[in-house]
């Protein structure tokens, strides 16, 4: 973007100007534009605000405008946009800003500042300065193929959802039937367990991603827990027949169909068995990890051990955490990377965004070999992070410092994260 001495120039100033010589050689017409954005609009980080200047701003363009080697520039003035919108003079220009920093319109700047333009006798604009919707047109076939994926998104969480609903369902009617059965085992462990998945459900904002790890999590709870019930309830004898119409007990109870389970909880009845007898035999094959410890103690045993691997597994970091706890950042990230699928993409996108801070690519080459990708990727959208919100001045001595801790075992980013969700819930 040509510096005209008034206005600082930015990246994504920059980036908006070069999608506007883009946009000035296609020719699409204004409503699929503008279709296409408001689709994708707050994915990418636009606010209501946002789409009601530029609303506005589009009233103002003709379709001649959106011809190929045309640009759709606006020379509306401050007062007549703050009348047809009800906004501040300050919020005019925030929105004007949000919108050429994430890449939907250009500022078209005349040398000395001002709005101006004049059409030929056909309508045609020959000159003009002012608000450049031109970005739109670049980035119409980018909007409409997010779109395509945000609702292949949309339909795979769903899938997911539904999933973990019905694994859920049948963990809570084994470990109810078990314990209001009396039945032998870990139940208040699987309780335990079961109760922090469910806390774990995401309310908003939820990813595949996210999804995916918690449906792994509830369906190795669910073997788990069925592994539980078969044993308790297979390790009792049948009753004996007494030669009247009495019939025996099956040892093994039947598979829970998932449609029961969501109407009505499949319950056993167990007033015929006797929970608590069995051999030493049996007693040895339910413990089976610890030799000579009480039956009891072992199962314990292996069960802490698979809760404190799970437990550990959910420490790690993930895609949407990391976007959602640095919102700045993930609106940079998109604006630049669209949607973003896996690290791979953030990690481009952060190399792409680093300059924009000052991080020189020596710094940011050490980190990625000391602290390895991904981590180095995460900790790059921390400081992105902090360095926006202006709580960082030096984001390369930042970086810096936590390659340092990193080394010396002291970093810890998920605390990081987590504790910015937590400020944002507050």
């Amino acid at each position: 973007m040509k510096h005209t001495g008034w206005r600082k120039p930015t990246p994504g100033l920059g980036v908006a100007e070069q999608l506007a010589q883009a946009g000035e050689r296609v020719a699409i017409p204004k409503t699929r534009a503008f279709v296409a954005l408001k689709r994708v609009g707050a994915h990418i980080g636009l606010k209501a605000g946002d789409m009601m200047l530029l609303d506005t701003l589009g009233a103002f363009t003709q379709a001649q405008d959106w011809e190929e080697g045309q640009r759709p520039i606006v020379w509306a003035s401050n007062a007549y946009l703050m009348e047809q919108t009800g906004f501040s003079l300050s919020a005019l220009k925030r929105h004007a800003r949000r919108l050429a920093e994430i890449g939907v319109i250009s500022f078209q700047d005349s040398p000395n500042g001002k709005r101006w333009g004049r059409r030929d006798a056909e309508g045609r604009i020959v000159e003009a300065y002012g608000f450049d919707l031109s970005p739109l047109s670049a980035r119409v076939e980018e909007f409409e193929g997010l779109h395509t994926e945000l609702q292949a998104e949309r339909e795979l969480c769903q899938r997911l959802k539904r999933q973990i609903t019905v694994a859920r369902r049948m963990i809570r009617a084994r470990i109810e039937a078990a314990l209001s059965s009396a039945l032998r085992g870990p139940w208040r462990q699987f309780t335990g367990l079961f109760e922090e998945l469910l806390d774990r459900l995401p309310h908003r904002h939820e990813a595949s991603e996210q999804l995916v790890r918690l449906l792994t999590w509830f369906k190795e709870l669910q073997e788990r827990v069925e592994a539980a019930y078969l044993k308790a309830t297979g390790a009792v004898k049948p009753v004996e027949s007494t030669g009247n119409n009495d019939t025996q007990v099956m040892e093994k109870t039947q598979e829970m169909n998932p449609r029961e389970v969501i109407s009505e909880p499949h319950i056993l009845i167990t007033n015929q068995l006797d929970p608590v007898t069995s051999n030493s035999s049996e007693k040895e094959e339910a413990a089976g990890v610890v030799p000579n410890a009480p039956p009891e103690e072992r199962v314990d045993r292996e069960l802490e051990d698979w809760v404190a691997e799970v437990r550990k597994k959910r420490t790690a970091l993930d895609l949407p955490t990391i976007m959602q706890a640095c919102p700045e950042f993930a609106s940079w990230a998109r604006n630049l990377g669209g949607f973003l699928k896996d690290w791979g993409d953030l990690h481009r996108v952060a190399g792409q965004l680093r300059p924009m801070i000052g991080i020189s690519e020596h710094a940011w080459n050490v980190a990625q070999d000391r602290m390895g990708t991904q981590v180095a990727t995460a900790a790059f959208a921390l400081v992105f992070e902090k360095h926006s919100a202006g709580e960082v001045a030096s984001p390369g001595g930042y970086l810096r410092g936590m390659v340092e801790k990193a080394g010396a075992g002291e970093l810890h980013l998920e605390r990081s994260f987590y504790g910015r969700l937590s400020g944002q819930a507050a």
